[in-house]
């Protein structure tokens, strides 16, 4: 199968995208992560995918987003925020894998057991849906610490946060306290 992968960040989409080449399937990565604050750290993660896409020799389409005012100025809770941020960036890796001939499309962030994994699957099974194109489900988990450590060993940027402004806040308040001890 032809797999458009949406890659949140490249040590998340390092193991994903090397188990689906290993079961044969042609991989094509998608940048959009108009989520990631602030502007510095998404320049950050946006570079270290163009620099694991040449190691990797993976196709990477970058397609530019920045909404910090959607993030900061969201009155809902925490989950509606997740279901808002997976569903942005979902929809869009959807409309790009139907209109560019793929077979389905996917998503990095189903690598991490930071990310709400069920709410993921589920958006995913439901956009696909209502755009036309399958949604790849794997549960990739497994291969979390393998891409991390990959990620270390080629000296590819690890964040911190997830990428919003309230995990970005969080890990701040984090580091603050930590050295407040």
């Amino acid at each position: 199968m032809k797999i458009l992968m949406h890659m949140c960040c490249a040590p998340c989409a390092i193991y994903p995208t090397e188990k689906l080449i290993q079961d044969k399937h042609e991989v094509f990565g998608l940048f959009f992560n108009p989520n990631i604050h602030p502007i510095e750290e998404y320049q950050k993660r946006k570079e270290t995918l163009r620099q694991f896409s040449q190691m990797a020799n993976i196709p990477i389409e970058f397609i530019d987003g920045f909404m910090q005012s959607e993030w900061e100025t969201f009155k809902g809770t925490d989950e509606e925020r997740c279901e808002m941020c997976y569903s942005i960036r979902l929809q869009l890796a959807a409309k790009y894998a139907l209109d560019n001939g793929f077979d389905a499309f996917t998503t990095s962030l189903l690598v991490s057991p930071y990310q709400k994994h069920d709410l993921i699957k589920e958006l995913g099974e439901r956009i696909g849906e209502e755009v036309g194109i399958p949604f790849y489900y794997e549960d990739f988990r497994i291969g979390y610490r393998t891409g991390q450590n990959k990620a270390k060993e080629l000296g590819l940027y690890r964040q911190k946060y997830c990428g919003c402004i309230i995990s970005y806040n969080n890990a701040v308040l984090n580091k603050l306290q930590k050295q407040a001890k």
